[in-house]
Parts: structure tokens; C-alpha cells; sequence
């Protein structure tokens, strides 16, 4: 039995969704890239009070190679093995900000990782040497399947 969970708008995530989405879940990130088939990417992400979901890339990456020729992307969440089958997608389109990701990195390694691990403390320490863009995707359209 299947349960696609209706919403008003398809633009909006549910309450659901952001309970979902809160949890430290990979996403897996496309970007729109003409003929060339989608390549996902696994993503830490952030899901905002206002809806919209953050991540963080460096300046060179080839996300934001394809992101200055086209910002529509999408971002896929699937509940891990072991639960239910669950997954959130969320397509729109992609802002590149050059403020704010070395705090949304720092917020995310607190969420994904165990910075009590001196391994992961360095770890972070270089994700927050480099150069970090903050992408923020604002939903065109948002569809959710659980089972």
C-alpha cells in the first residue's frame, strides 16, 4: 500500500517533511545539466524555517559549474535501511551565496558527525580553511512517497 501524502500546495514542505528533513539524513543532490544525465551527489543539507534548503559546496566545484549555466537542481532524501520506505524530493532553483557557509558547515558537521573524534575536529577545520559557497534551493516543487 502506497501513501503519497497530498498537499495544498506542491511548493511547500509539511510539517512532516521538515521532521523528515531534520534528521541527519544524506540528500542526494542534481544539478540540471542539459543533455549530460543527471550524476547525484551525496549532500549534508539543511532544511530553513521559511522552507528553503542549504548546503555548501567549494567555489570550483563542478556544482557550481553547472549551477551558473542552469540553477534548477533537485535534492532527494530516502529513509535508511532498516525503516520504512520514505523519501522526499525537492526541485527549484539554486541561489549561490557567498555569505554564510562556513556557519552552515560548522552547523552541519555538528548534525553529521561526532566532533568529540579529534579525526572529525580536523576534518572540519579544513572544510572551514577553504573557500565555501552556500546554495539555497527554494522549492518549485516538492513531492514525498512513504510506503
Amino acid at each position: 500500500m502506497t501513501n503519497i501524502e497530498p498537499a495544498t500546495d506542491d511548493r511547500l514542505l509539511t510539517d512532516d517533511d521538515l521532521g523528515f528533513l531534520r534528521r541527519p539524513l544524506h540528500g542526494f543532490l542534481s544539478t540540471a545539466s542539459g543533455p549530460v544525465p543527471a550524476q547525484p551527489r551525496p549532500v549534508w543539507f539543511e532544511v530553513t524555517a521559511d522552507g528553503t534548503v542549504e548546503l555548501f559546496t567549494e567555489p570550483e566545484s563542478l556544482k557550481i559549474r553547472r549551477l551558473r549555466r542552469d540553477a534548477r537542481a533537485s535534492l532527494v532524501v530516502a529513509a535508511p535501511v532498516g525503516e520504512r520506505e520514505r523519501w522526499v524530493s525537492i526541485a527549484g532553483t539554486v541561489t549561490v551565496e557567498s555569505d554564510g557557509a562556513h556557519e552552515l558547515a560548522a552547523r552541519l558537521a555538528e548534525r553529521y558527525w561526532d566532533l568529540d573524534d579529534p579525526d572529525r575536529v580536523r576534518d572540519l577545520e579544513a572544510i572551514l580553511s577553504d573557500d565555501q559557497l552556500r546554495l539555497v534551493i527554494r522549492p518549485d516543487e516538492v513531492r514525498r512517497y512513504s510506503f
